[in-house]
């Protein structure tokens, strides 16, 4: 009999996916390891692969479907199991159609290198450990593409010298990519987690009237389905705040180089920022609740989702216990995730768990922005750019300051204005509270 596969679970909120991409079709061989298809979910981007070798007998689910997690997917025949590997050798007419179909289906795609520069995260890790050029590599897999099994032979038999690339030479991946981790578990369960921002939209179709139609990519259709669901399900209310951050900016400006010098990172606002959040959620655990059906759950640990931007895609990786970390810590962890995300190397864990959202929209020049709720979580906040102009200042003096718009939305469901306005009032108050002087 062959075997169920079904729609993994992708993080400890997903409850279904999408299957993006079929990258084995019926009579396909697969391999140990060897990724089936490609999943978006409103988390992660991700490749199944398979645990063991066999044959793709069944598709259920077809691209584009989005299944609930345990629902079946496909099925993989494995070996000595079914009537492709173990009908014993005979004349030609008495071999099961299945089995003739599958040398036929070998035939027909010799020759063929439509798939020889896709590769899978389990491919690109083992190349870039060991070295090995996957540019002089003949694959062995579906359409000339190449198997984790053709790298390991590739490895065992001492590399492969690296080719001097051109600009045309170098492959560019079609899938989204990011190292991946064999594990033991069952196919339904093993997955590689992948957010790398997809490749450029490619050309498209051009319309008759000159406009040109773009694909919607995986990871692009699970932001609209999830935004959309926020909007839906979440009555958003807005409020804002204004920030004197001239102490700040003054700090921030006196201690930039040394700290650049001793740590190795920039010194960004952000650490600050997420630093005024989490001690201000320490006073309104309210803020750092999520909404469970017909119950609020007020989470203990306080772990901050910070929005990082690639070219198409918006990611959301946490900083866990960010209540524990100094601005030093902080900065540390930011640029971490930030260089994590932007080399398509988070993890599971680097996107689950997260209990309040903070987003630096001043980074590229906003200075008013009301952001739509990271769900199920009950408030988002956004820092807006720094802009020196005049206020009023002291005893009714007019003075130049570095002012800042701290915008907030929430959930109305889990949150009232007063208590909203109360949080939003202590994060600004830390803010202004630093000095040229200040500790940190």
């Amino acid at each position: 009999m062959a075997t169920d596969i079904k729609m993994p679970q992708l993080g400890e909120s997903v409850v279904e996916g999408t299957i993006a991409k079929w990258l084995k079709q019926p009579g396909d061989r697969v391999e140990k390891y060897e990724p089936i298809c490609e999943v978006s979910t409103d988390k992660v981007n991700a490749e199944v692969p398979s645990t063991f070798d066999g044959v793709m007998v069944e598709i259920i689910a077809q691209e584009g479907e989005t299944v609930e997690v345990g629902q079946l997917i496909c099925r993989i025949e494995t070996e000595g199991e079914g009537a492709v590997e173990n009908k014993p050798a005979a004349s030609a007419d008495s071999v099961a159609p299945a089995a003739q179909e599958t040398p036929k289906a070998k035939a027909d795609t010799a020759g063929d290198n439509s798939n020889k520069h896709r590769y899978s995260p389990a491919v690109l890790r083992l190349s870039q450990e060991h070295g090995i050029d996957l540019t002089q590599l003949q694959g062995t897999g579906k359409g000339g593409r190449i198997t984790r099994k053709d790298v390991l032979k590739a490895i065992e038999q001492g590399g492969t010298q690296p080719a001097v690339a051109t600009a045309a030479q170098v492959p560019v991946p079609e899938a989204p990519v990011a190292p991946a981790t064999p594990a033991a578990a069952p196919a339904r369960e093993a997955v590689t987690a992948s957010t790398t921002p997809a490749a450029p939209a490619k050309t498209g179709v051009v319309l008759e009237n000159g406009d040109r139609e773009i694909p919607v990519t995986g990871v692009r259709k699970t932001i609209a389905q999830r935004m959309v669901q926020s909007k839906h399900e979440a009555p958003h209310a807005w409020t804002m705040m204004e920030v004197d951050v001239t102490g700040l900016v003054a700090l921030r400006n006196r201690l930039k180089h040394e700290f650049k010098q001793r740590e190795g990172v920039n010194l960004t606002f952000m650490p600050f920022f997420i630093k005024a959040v989490v001690d201000s959620l320490k006073e309104f655990p309210q803020l750092n609740s999520v909404w469970d059906g017909d119950r609020i759950i007020l989470k203990k640990n306080i772990n901050i989702s910070i929005a990082v931007a690639t070219d198409d895609a918006l990611y959301v990786p946490v900083i866990h216990n960010a209540d524990e970390k100094s601005i030093l810590g902080l900065t540390k962890a930011v640029n971490q995730l930030a260089e994590k995300t932007r080399a398509g190397k988070l993890e599971l864990k680097d996107m689950q768990g997260g209990t309040f959202t903070v987003n630096n929209t001043g980074s590229f020049g906003s200075v008013l922005s009301a952001p739509i709720i990271n769900a199920p979580q009950a408030a988002i906040l956004s820092f807006e750019s720094i802009v020196k102009r005049p206020v009023v200042f002291g005893d009714n003096m007019f003075a130049v300051r570095d002012m800042m718009n701290i915008c907030m939305s929430l959930d109305h469901r889990i949150l009232d204005g007063l208590m909203a306005g109360r949080f939003l009032k202590r994060v600004k108050e830390r803010l202004e509270a630093y000095g040229p002087d200040s500790q940190i």
